[in-house]
């Protein structure tokens, strides 16, 4: 039995031989030369369309990153007023309950805000101005019968400690901050303006677009619609029950801690109300990092009676209203850890400034529950996987 060698194979003689001529063989080569010459076209296009998509976001973020702040602002007061739009869209048209609620927020709770701050500035220069001045001129901050008492009771080395030096260098950098900041503010009153007009401009349009936003953030999720609806659901319910009842406590307990001072007599009451406010959301020791020392101040000095209502104000009041409140709006809604809280609010005004104070928990809390969701997914897998037991 002869053979005949063939590129593709051997056949026996008289076999039907497949004839391939050189023109189809030309051809074939042509066409895997095209199909390689093609796939290298999509990817070369692939890549420079990924290319100019980032440039494109590069070059948009450059022009928005001047109103990054404000554009912020409106979009962490949406959330929180979301679900009061939603109820204002039953009744009546999108566009009017966007600018009734955006209205609504700026007149109740933009304005009041941008005041207290102003006021407790000014408050804070000039406390930390009058502190300067007493030690300059040598009146003891401190009685000299409570500095002996304090001495007394600290160890032999520590006894020659100097009390007004930690209080002279707070009041002079707190006082220079200040002025740093509030100087600035005055020096570019029509920027702050801008941004103002800005913020309620953006405020105005996500409260209407606020569904079509929503179904882009939903594209960029890369789960499936169910999966996306609960780790959003989360997200909001975290944010709620961190930082929207954290802010709320505060301003509670900074209120009544403004007013507590006020009715004292004591120096700066909005400043203090407002650090009684921030303090608060400090774990286990909270806002009595400084009702407790000015209580004491009081009493030592003989005022017993306004050290006492001081007591009761911050530490009766405040502490019942929270008690109150707090579980009327969790309704058993799982939150962010105090700690976790402190931190991510710390965390955030070191990075965003002032903003931080309400971006860092949400974003802490916005993550935290799109992990929760994952988690809890990846552990019902599992157990398909493992069957029923």
């Amino acid at each position: 039995m002869s053979r005949f060698p063939l590129s593709e194979g051997v056949y026996p003689a008289g076999a039907n031989i497949p004839r391939v001529s050189l023109d189809s063989m030309d051809y074939i080569t042509r066409m895997r030369q095209t199909d390689r010459n093609t796939t290298t076209s999509d990817r070369l296009t692939t890549v420079l369309s990924y290319g100019a998509l980032l440039l494109l976001g590069y070059v948009v973020f450059l022009i928005v990153q001047p109103f990054l702040i404000p554009l912020a602002w409106s979009a962490v007061l949406a959330i929180f007023f979301y679900p009061v739009y939603l109820n204002l869209g039953r009744r009546i048209s999108p566009v009017w309950a966007a600018v009734v609620c955006t209205l609504g927020v700026t007149l109740l709770l933009i304005v009041p805000a941008l005041m207290i701050l102003l006021y407790a500035g000014g408050e804070a220069i000039d406390a930390s101005a009058r502190i300067r001045e007493s030690i300059n001129s040598g009146v003891p901050l401190i009685p000299k019968d409570m500095a002996n008492s304090l001495r007394s009771h600290l160890p032999e080395s520590w006894k020659d400690t100097d009390f007004t030096g930690p209080l002279r260098q707070g009041a002079e950098k707190m006082a220079s901050y200040l002025a740093a900041r509030l100087g600035g503010l005055l020096k570019n009153l029509f920027s702050f303006f801008v941004n103002f007009f800005i913020l309620l401009f953006a405020l105005f349009f996500v409260f209407r677009d606020g569904e079509k936003i929503l179904r882009a953030v939903r594209h960029l999720i890369p789960f499936e619609p169910e999966i996306q609806e609960e780790m959003l659901k989360e997200s909001r319910d975290l944010i709620f029950a961190s930082v929207a009842v954290a802010l709320l406590i505060a301003t509670i307990q900074g209120v009544l801690g403004g007013a507590a001072f006020r009715l004292t007599g004591l120096p700066a009451p909005i400043f203090m109300g407002v650090l009684i406010g921030f303090c608060s959301i400090i774990p286990v020791v909270g806002s009595a990092l400084i009702w407790v020392p000015a209580g004491l101040w009081l009493g030592y000095n003989g005022h017993w009676g306004q050290a006492l209502l001081i007591l009761a104000i911050c530490g009766g009041v405040a502490s019942v209203a929270d008690s109150l409140v707090r579980p009327l709006l969790l309704r058993n809604r799982t939150r962010l850890n105090d700690l976790l809280l402190f931190i991510s609010i710390l965390g955030g005004l070191d990075v965003f400034g002032l903003l931080g104070l309400v971006i860092g928990p949400t974003m802490v809390a916005a993550a935290l529950g799109v992990f929760r969701v994952y988690v809890q997914h990846q552990e019902e897998l599992a157990q398909l996987e493992k069957g029923p037991a």
